[in-house]
Parts: structure tokens; C-alpha cells; sequence
């Protein structure tokens, strides 16, 4: 497909979304943890803050929003959105993420996790994306979801986040409590936009990677946090796209990350951006990045989700 026509489908993908349309349902909030958070921390007390911006902190209780749309094409996403784990971007990129995939048949849960530096310990937005998984899985049926079609999809840390939950499913990153933890944590997809894959060296800068392993950590410690250390054949289908020219995260994370899925043999579609820079969301008011949007849907259809709209 040539570039002027791909604009010319992100263009009308726009004017589509911009057009007067029903209201989507109101949202619904699931309970994360039946019975009280995993040990070891006590978190930050009183209500969440939200800024001007809509960034979210001050998080006490992990949770799952969800998107139910209303034509269901048994697709479903745990979407995470960025903030260096220090903070919960929803305004600008996990909240227009699930109402677009809503919008086209996906049932979306938005993950809001917690943060280690809000007294949580490190492992805590790992286990909140692990336990939020296996709870989708355990309501497939009554959410008309396909357990065979659940992904994730991450910008940002979130994207680290994403991708270490899909790299990583078969670790315990708690103790079991209930039969929910019983069930496999796999995804099916991972789609990561502009995110941080790498804690080693030279790409080892960014905010996330202090917030997990802090600004002096050993080798050992960066590199279990580090997508591309864990990958193998088991790995979800992957989907990477990235600015060449984003100054928060180098655009190497997404370049390693498919070095190592090609070399372990997993599926994987990249696509590097011109411009762009960081923190595009859906990438509106850029020309270049957003083409993802359409790239991602096509590549998701190929791939056997996504079957209406």
C-alpha cells in the first residue's frame, strides 16, 4: 500500500471518528483483587489525583475499566496506558484507545495499576496486569469475548508493561489466592506503541526503568526487567511502531525488541516513523504516526482479529 494512501485511509479514519455518533455505553469498573492487594506495600491513601492534563496518580486501588461495545466481534485488549510508572497517561492515551477499539467491536479493559513510587512495591504494576489478564480470561463467556482472542496493548511504560506481561506470563509474580490465579495469563496479541523494551545499557535512561530498578541497579536486576532478555518462540504476534526521532525513548527499545522476536522465530510487524517524537496516543495531529491506527486494524484482521467494522 503506498504512503499517499495510507494518509489518505488515517484521513478518513478521522473524519470518521470526528462525525456525530451514538454515545458509547458508560464504562464499567471491575474489581481487581477479590480479596485485598498481594503483600508487600500499603500505597498512597485518600482519593486518585488527576491533572489538567488527565494523567492519573495517587493510586490506591488497581482496577479494570470497561469498554463494552455495541457489536461485539469477540476481540478483547488490556490496554495500558504510559507514565513512566510514575504516573497513568488515560487522557491522552488509554482512554481515546479503548473508545476507538470500542467503537469497532474490540471489548476493552483499561488497566489502572499501581505505582512503585506511591509505596507500592516494584513488582506491583506487574502483578496488577498479570491478576487483570487472568480475570478477563475468567469472564470471557459472560463478556462475549473469545478467551482466544485477548491481547495487549501498551504505550510507553505502558508498552514496557504490555510486553513483559505477554513475555512473561507463565512467571508467578504473586502468591495464588483464589481459582482465578489458576488460569494461564497468555495473551494472544501484543501491540506496543513507542515503548520501553530495554533497562541495559546505552538505552537504559528513561523513567520507567528508574522507577523499577532504580538509578544504580545490577545487571542481573535490568536485565529481568528487560523485554528483549525474555522473549522466546512463545511469544504473542507483535506489533511495534515507533517515531525515529522520539527523544524520551530511543527507538532502539522497538528495534531490539524485534531483533529478538525474529531471531526466537515469533511473529512480528514493525513499523519506524519518520517524526513523531513521543507520547502520540492515537497520533491525531500527526501526520506520520497517525497512520498506526490503520496499520495496526489491517494488521490485526491479517491476523485473524477485529472480523467486523
Amino acid at each position: 500500500m503506498e504512503r499517499r494512501e495510507l494518509l489518505a485511509m488515517g484521513a478518513a479514519l478521522w473524519m470518521q471518528d470526528t462525525q456525530a455518533k451514538p454515545a458509547l455505553p458508560e464504562p464499567e469498573t471491575l474489581t481487581l483483587w477479590a480479596s485485598g492487594l498481594p503483600a508487600g506495600g500499603s500505597g498512597p491513601s485518600g482519593p486518585e489525583q488527576v491533572s489538567a492534563k488527565g494523567s492519573v496518580t495517587h493510586i490506591s486501588t488497581p482496577r479494570l475499566v470497561l469498554y463494552r461495545p455495541k457489536q461485539p466481534d469477540g476481540s478483547a485488549a488490556l490496554l495500558m496506558a504510559g507514565g513512566g510508572y510514575a504516573h497513568i497517561e488515560r487522557r491522552s492515551e488509554s482512554i481515546p484507545t479503548a473508545e476507538w477499539l470500542s467503537a469497532r467491536g474490540t471489548t476493552v479493559y483499561e488497566l489502572i495499576y499501581r505505582l512503585p513510587g506511591e509505596g507500592w512495591p516494584r513488582e506491583a504494576p506487574f502483578q496488577d496486569a498479570q491478576r487483570a489478564m487472568r480475570l478477563i480470561l475468567s469472564r470471557a463467556a459472560q463478556d462475549g469475548v473469545n478467551a482466544q482472542q485477548v491481547g495487549v496493548i501498551g504505550f510507553s511504560a505502558g508498552g514496557h508493561l504490555a510486553a513483559m506481561t505477554a513475555a512473561r506470563s507463565q512467571d508467578a509474580w504473586y502468591a495464588a489466592s483464589d481459582s482465578i490465579d489458576q488460569i494461564a495469563a497468555r495473551a494472544h496479541f501484543a501491540a506496543l506503541l513507542y515503548p520501553v523494551i530495554t533497562f541495559m545499557p546505552p538505552y537504559d535512561r528513561t523513567h520507567a526503568r528508574r522507577e523499577i530498578v532504580g538509578r544504580s541497579p545490577s545487571r542481573a536486576d535490568s536485565e529481568k526487567f528487560s523485554v528483549e532478555q525474555q522473549i522466546n518462540s512463545n511469544m504473542a504476534p507483535t506489533f511495534l511502531a515507533q517515531a525515529a526521532d522520539d527523544a524520551t525513548v530511543p527507538v532502539q527499545n522497538s528495534l531490539l525488541l524485534f531483533h529478538a522476536l525474529t531471531a526466537a522465530k515469533a511473529q512480528v510487524e514493525m513499523h519506524i516513523f519518520q517524526q513523531g517524537g513521543h507520547g502520540w496516543g492515537m497520533g491525531k495531529d500527526r501526520p506520520y504516526v497517525g497512520q498506526w491506527p490503520v496499520l495496526f486494524e489491517r494488521w490485526a484482521r491479517n491476523n485473524g482479529w477485529f472480523q467486523k467494522g
